[in-house]
């Protein structure tokens, strides 16, 4: 019997799968994986579906939700290792981190989905990426039916890509992530947060009151989830923030008549933020198209107003990577990760 999948996505669109499996040890995942290539299923791996776009078609093959939990913490000199099952909340994980001092994860408080999804997007924000504190992930390579142990080292991370997301896509399946922590001092780089520390008359944040101004900031902007806000129905930032030359900034900063934000990026480029693009190219916040749009809290998330589909979704999206492209020759790349589509011509489009 066909297995509904919006309801297990954030956005909360998309068809059904065909087979569907809770994996809840990774010999679970060994057996889907081999099930798959006796019967010639294809088989999508599910996590905890913030930063997923299914079809409305759906998925024609087996879907596994990954469900493997736990944490283990073990020391190492002024280290803590804690490995978490890729089936545990992220969020809940962050927590118990700061719970414990533990500072390299507190400014990633308050997003949504599941820990194996981390290091396949290096998920990063307000300063801080997974791939600084990844130590090793076990996964299992579904090229030779087998489970291997990655350090992070061998993971190829950059701005919110992975060896999983780029050449190596849908080959590992992530069954644990081993992070190294150790007490300190809490990443601190972000305006917005400092701005909300000050106000709140914190002078000498700890990675708890980083964490408290980050879950604050994050809500005001409609990226911790809440059932009762329609905002939050949505992937999270449905775009990359544009990693560009300095030649490419000045174009823009002229292009625009005034200064865009930028960060600095490797290899001398600098990022730009996505959501001042979008904005200085006619878009605003609250803007729809039928029942998909613009949150009314932060650009670069697209909402789901209730009823959309997954088509609606890509064609707002296109239309938003035109406008910026029109507008300033930048072609924003998407973050989500797609199931089910074949040859959908506004998804060629964003992923071009």
């Amino acid at each position: 019997m066909a297995v509904p999948l919006a309801g297990m996505t954030t956005v909360g669109v998309g068809g059904p799968a065909r087979w569907f499996l809770e994996a809840q040890t990774a010999a679970d995942v060994d057996r889907a994986f081999r099930w798959g290539r006796s019967e010639g299923v294809p088989v999508f791996v599910l996590g905890g579906g913030s930063n997923l776009l299914v079809s409305d078609e759906g998925y024609g093959g087996l879907v596994v939700h990954i469900g493997i939990r736990g944490k283990t913490w073990t020391t190492e000199g002024e280290d803590t290792l804690v490995t978490v099952g890729a089936g545990e909340p992220w969020d809940e994980t962050v927590a118990a981190c700061v719970g414990r001092g533990l500072a390299g994860l507190e400014c990633l408080s308050g997003i949504p989905g599941t820990v194996g999804g981390t290091p396949i997007q290096n998920v990063g924000a307000y300063g801080q990426e997974v791939a600084s504190v990844i130590d090793r992930l076990t996964v299992y390579d579904t090229s030779s039916a087998a489970f291997q142990t990655l350090t992070g080292s061998a993971c190829s991370f950059s701005y919110r890509m992975s060896r999983f997301k780029g050449v190596d896509a849908g080959r590992f399946v992530v069954c644990d992530v081993t992070f190294r922590l150790r007490p300190g001092a809490p990443t601190l780089t972000y305006p917005d947060v400092s701005r909300f520390l000050e106000s709140a008359g914190v002078a000498s944040p700890d990675v708890e009151a980083v964490r408290n101004a980050i879950l604050e900031v994050r809500r005001r902007k409609g990226m911790v989830l809440d059932p009762m806000d329609p905002d939050t129905r949505s992937v999270g930032s449905f775009f990359m923030n544009p990693v560009v030359s300095t030649a490419d900034r000045d174009r823009v900063q002229a292009l625009a008549g005034s200064q865009p934000p930028v960060y600095p990026a490797d290899g001398g480029r600098v990022k730009l933020s996505a959501a001042w693009l979008i904005e200085r190219s006619g878009f605003r916040r609250g803007d729809h198209d039928g029942n998909v749009g613009i949150s009314t809290k932060h650009t670069l998330a697209l909402m789901n107003r209730g009823g959309g589909t997954a088509h609606d979704v890509l064609r707002f999206a296109a239309r938003i990577k035109r406008g910026v492209l029109d507008r300033f020759g930048i072609g924003l790349r998407p973050e989500p990760v797609f199931a089910g589509f074949d040859h959908h011509h506004d998804l060629e489009f964003l992923q071009s």
